[in-house]
Parts: C-alpha cells; sequence; structure tokens
C-alpha cells in the first residue's frame, strides 16, 4: 500500500485529538522547522514544487517569497478554508479529521514568515470543522504549540477561526480578505495584492487548507522528496474528491499526475451499475466539462489544460448519460448568479440573464434566437469583471455547448427535455409550486 501523508489520520479514531495526534508524530518535526531560517524553508518550498491547493495552482514557494522580510512589519497569515465550489469537499475532510496537521503548519509558516496572527476563514455551513479547529487550537494553547514564546523559540504566534457568511465569492482571496475585515465579501481590483497590501492593510499570506496542511510533509522529508511524488511542476501527492454516478464517492489522496481513469477505476470504484461516463468535471463547477476520451488525462495544471480544461481544486465530478447538459448548465448559472457579489454589472446581470435564457431553454421554452443570444451574453460577461467569478460561469457553460451543442438544439426543436429523468423532475417541481 502507498504511504498516506496528507490522508494519513483519517482513518485513525480521535485523531482530532492532541494526544492522538502526538501519539502519531505530531508536532515533532516543530523542532526542525525551528532550526531553520526563512531563506531555508522558502527554498524547500519552491524544491517541492506545490502549488497552491485552492484551484489557482500559483507556487507556494513563490508565493511565500514575496512577504516582506523586515521583522517590524505587522503581517499576517489567513487559511483560506471558505470551501465553497460545488463538487469540492476534501479541506473539510482535514479540518474534521486532522485539525493539528493545520495548526501544525500554520505554526511553521509563522516562523519561516515572522507572522505573528493568523486566521483560519471557514464556510460557515461547516460547522463542525469549526468546532473541531477551535477544540484543537484550545489544546495547541495549552500545550505551548500556540501563543508567547512557541515552544521557547522566540515565536509569539496567535491564531484564531473565523466563521464566514457563507459566500462563495469569500473564496477569492480579496473578498475574503474583505469578509475577514468585517464588511461585504466584494474583491478588490489587484494590484496591490495581498502580500503588500491585505488584511487590515498590512501585508498577508493567503493559502488554502490544503496548502498549508502539507508544510509539515515537506519540512520533514524535504522538498525534493516532496517534489518526486508528483509530476514536472506539480509536486507531491494531493487529495481528490470523487463525486457523482460513481461506485465509491469520497476523498482519495494519490500522487499529482495521476489519470482521471485511475482515480475512476482504482479508488471511485468505476460508473454505477448501468451506466455509461458521459463526461466529467476535473477540478469543480467553474472548470470545463470533459468527455471521456480525455481519461487518460493526467491530474496536473499543465496536463489539464492541454486536455481542454483545468486542474481547479482536483475534486471531479462523473456525469452519466442520464445527465442532461443544459439543465446542469442552467443550475450553475443560478449558482453563480445568487452567489454574486454584485460589484461588476456583467457578473451581477448577465449571470441572472444567462440563467433565466438557459432556464427556459431547459423548460421547453426556448427558442433558436436564444442559443446564439447565450453565447453573446457569456461573451460580454469573460474578462469583464474585477475577479474570475464571471468566467467560472462562462467557461463551463461554454464548453457545454461546445461538446453538447446537440442537447441544446434538441430543447428547443422538441420544446422539452431529452431526458426522461429531468422532464419527469420539472413535472413534480411545477405540480408542488
Amino acid at each position: 500500500m502507498e504511504e498516506k501523508y496528507l490522508s494519513r489520520h483519517f482513518g485513525i479514531d480521535k485523531a482530532y485529538n492532541l494526544d492522538v495526534y502526538e501519539q502519531q508524530g505530531g508536532y515533532s518535526t516543530l523542532p526542525k522547522a525551528f532550526a531553520m531560517d526563512t531563506d531555508a524553508i522558502i527554498a524547500e518550498m519552491k524544491k517541492s514544487n506545490l502549488r497552491g491547493r485552492g484551484g489557482a495552482g500559483f507556487p507556494t514557494g513563490v508565493k511565500w517569497g514575496f512577504m516582506p522580510r523586515d521583522s517590524d512589519v505587522e503581517k499576517y497569515l489567513v487559511v483560506n478554508a471558505d470551501e465553497g465550489e460545488p463538487g469540492t469537499f476534501k479541506d473539510r475532510m482535514i479540518m474534521e479529521l486532522d485539525p493539528h496537521r493545520l495548526i501544525e503548519g500554520c505554526v511553521m509558516t509563522a516562523w519561516a514568515l515572522g507572522l505573528r496572527t493568523g486566521y483560519i476563514f471557514v464556510r460557515g455551513e461547516l460547522q463542525l470543522a469549526i468546532r473541531r479547529l477551535e477544540v484543537a487550537i484550545k489544546q495547541a494553547y495549552e500545550k505551548g504549540y500556540l501563543g508567547k514564546n512557541v515552544l521557547g523559540k522566540g515565536l509569539d504566534f496567535d491564531l484564531y477561526v473565523h466563521s464566514s457568511a457563507g459566500a462563495y465569492i469569500c473564496g477569492e482571496e480579496t473578498g475574503l480578505i474583505e469578509g475577514l475585515e468585517g464588511k461585504p465579501g466584494q474583491p478588490r481590483m489587484k494590484p496591490p495584492f495581498p502580500a503588500i497590501v491585505g488584511v487590515f492593510n498590512k501585508p498577508t499570506l493567503v493559502n488554502n487548507v490544503e496548502t498549508i496542511a502539507a508544510v509539515p510533509f515537506i519540512l520533514e522529508h524535504g522538498g525534493e522528496h516532496w517534489a518526486s511524488m508528483g509530476i514536472e511542476r506539480n509536486g507531491g501527492p494531493k487529495l481528490y474528491g470523487l463525486s457523482g454516478h460513481i461506485n465509491k464517492p469520497g476523498v482519495y489522496e494519490a500522487p499529482s499526475g495521476i489519470t482521471v481513469r485511475e482515480l475512476l477505476e482504482r479508488f471511485g470504484g468505476g460508473m454505477r451499475e448501468g451506466s455509461d461516463l458521459k463526461a466529467f468535471i476535473p477540478g469543480g463547477s467553474s472548470c470545463a466539462v470533459l468527455l471521456p476520451e480525455s481519461l487518460d488525462a493526467q491530474m496536473g495544471f499543465e496536463t489539464l489544460r492541454e486536455a481542454g480544461s483545468s486542474m481547479g481544486t482536483g475534486c471531479i465530478t462523473f456525469m452519466d448519460q442520464t445527465t442532461c447538459m443544459v439543465r446542469l448548465s442552467a443550475r450553475l448559472a443560478h449558482f453563480y448568479h445568487h452567489e454574486s457579489c454584485g460589484q461588476c454589472t456583467p457578473c451581477r446581470e448577465g449571470t441572472g440573464w444567462a440563467y433565466k435564457v438557459l432556464n427556459a431553454i431547459e423548460a421547453g421554452q426556448g427558442t433558436p434566437d436564444d442559443l446564439a443570444l447565450i453565447q453573446d451574453m457569456i461573451t460580454g460577461i469573460a474578462g469583464n469583471t474585477i475577479c474570475a467569478h464571471g468566467d467560472s460561469l462562462v467557461i463551463p457553460v461554454r464548453s457545454y455547448i461546445e461538446k453538447f451543442g446537440q442537447e441544446f438544439e434538441d430543447h428547443v426543436q422538441n420544446k422539452r427535455c431529452p431526458f426522461p429523468r429531468w422532464r419527469k423532475m420539472r413535472n413534480t417541481q411545477r405540480m408542488s409550486a
């Protein structure tokens, strides 16, 4: 069996408690980290080829290198735990089952960059994760892993859990910072970037939960070892969330660069009986859909880009032949319209308009002109907003139309959804309305 890193403690009873975590070797790497200086730690992070695990995939070591080195400057760590991408559910596993791993990573990051305060910004709906983190942080304070003069090494570091209001847009780092400051979660214009002007207008490092949770292993085994467990420019193992019409949905750890086919067959147990794979989304709802012919694509940022999509969060949704792609498009448009912060007109108005048109097409009320209209609308949204929220709708919907255009045309021509399952569901919704 392959050695586990990020999910090592997932199957251990009460590993979220400090005593169990320590029995498994938890916090044992802290002395090694404290013996390293900033340059050495950043060098190891760069060697590791660890990419941001929240979706953007920016090289972690490079991002750390942007932070000011002046020890007199007040700096902050913000852990992005606002996991709200539809189809993504990996970070919550770390927070619920192995919160001390995340805390240990925060302490090491604070030591490396001279940070005195950290916030874990958690999606409000993840109540179990919030409770587990709060208990774990209290335990860490009592044991001297947090607070004044951590382990006698001269580090003063306080860590807090901040519960968000549940807005998807707070997953964008500047929208998250605005929310943390008590303001509406509306993304800021960049530059300046958070490493220069972040929370409370101070330099801030924003990293995803899984990214910070990988730090203890990288510093324990070395950056080159972590890089060796992946492919070029995509180092280390990763947590993959598998969902959809498969036999064994769940969160699984596997190397970066593993193929989608192996994840489906080896971990996901294949498609359900009687189901044939129609399409899959490789990294959360904002990614372009791919066809079965791309099953042998490797899970990496460059490799999936070559396949016509993106790595995103690395959480894959598999869909069988009963899936109505028009309905899926309409549901996504509804989600992105609901979650728009409203700051940019193309996103605020365009996502809602797209939902109305797509919903009409799916209901059999669309016209041939609507097919051209939806293309024109999403073109008007793309690239015309402060953040990438609008594009998060444009990219998948455009791919659905490109790859399943006939389904959209059939809805318009036949004045109904050709998939009995969805037709029955819509009729039921109408009767209960």
